[in-house]
């Protein structure tokens, strides 16, 4: 009996090491969060389908690692523009080079193990016909302790909100879960909703959810245009939430009423002070601006 209990001990002493090592890596090499997730948890929430998740995927996963790279909030606030876009594709080229560099780091240990790019998709178009991406980040961290999804869909958590960008390893090594966070974290204030430029989210007076409805085709549809304008992602419900202690680093709590303001305010006035410095981003560098004025999803219909 001591010998089982000792043997225990040992495996649990031995879990607990190479979750450490795992985080001292990650956290060295770039990433500013890091969570464990169980594979148990995807059939314990019972969230995401059967061929979605990790053990489907590749049948050796016991324990997925997701990492995360803050967005600047005050880079974000400026969408759509040239330096978002540049922040964005810095985050996934950072992302995705930590994940394989993990990956490799625990293959050399003797843990097998891979890593699924930050983005499960090539091409918008694809998207259209196929509205899903093959494996969810947002879950695996909501899972792995990271924080808790929105009513936008997005992953939100304590430190940024919804403004960090994530990827996944999956291991066959067997590593301490952390804890699922309990309190929704999303207060329901509909900004998301109510500042997005394509009304992508809906949101359902008579339904009793935790999400808006997402209008998946608007959403790409406006992608598409921000791409040919090169002025991708749109970012727009990230930039607005008012969750995070970002905004604390960055003295912008009780932003609520300049984010509601921005699209009537700009309408009528290009260069309002209130929004010179977001102006000034999207007017070098991308066509977000034409003819005085920020270029909107009814204006590509017209053409």
């Amino acid at each position: 009996m001591r010998l089982v209990t000792r043997l225990v001990v040992f495996i649990l002493i031995d879990k607990e090491r190479l979750k450490q090592e795992i985080q001292e890596f990650a956290l060295s090499h770039g990433a500013d969060l890091i969570g464990f997730a169980a594979v148990a948890r995807w059939p314990e929430f019972n969230e995401i389908p059967p061929d979605f998740r990790p053990t489907a995927l590749w049948d050796k996963t016991r324990t997925v690692i997701v990492l995360g790279m803050q967005m600047p909030l005050p880079i974000v606030d400026t969408t759509p523009s040239n330096i978002h876009l540049e922040a964005y594709e810095t985050s996934n080229r950072e992302l995705d080079g930590l994940a394989y560099n993990l990956t490799r780091y625990l293959n050399g240990k003797g843990h097998a193990s891979i890593f699924l790019p930050r983005d499960g998709y090539r091409s918008l178009k694809q998207l259209l016909e196929k509205p899903y991406a093959a494996f969810s980040h947002t879950f695996a961290a909501k899972y792995a302790g990271l924080g808790t999804v929105s009513r936008s869909h997005n992953l939100l958590t304590p430190e940024f909100g919804p403004r960090v960008r994530l990827v996944s390893v999956f291991t066959a090594a067997a590593v301490a879960p952390d804890q699922v966070l309990q309190e929704d974290l999303c207060i329901n204030c509909r900004l998301c909703a109510k500042c997005c430029p394509a009304g992508a989210l809906i949101v359902d007076e008579d339904a009793d959810s935790s999400y808006y409805h997402m209008e998946t085709a608007a959403c790409v549809k406006w992608h598409q245009v921000l791409t040919k304008r090169r002025a991708y992602p749109c970012g727009i419900c990230t930039k607005v939430c008012p969750v995070g202690k970002d905004r604390e680093l960055y003295g912008e709590k009780g932003m609520s009423k300049k984010y509601l303001a921005e699209q009537a305010t700009l309408e009528k006035d290009i260069n309002s002070p209130a929004y010179k410095s977001w102006t000034h981003f999207r007017s070098y560098g991308s066509w977000a601006i034409e003819n005085g004025r920020i270029f909107g999803p009814a204006d590509e219909e017209e053409k």
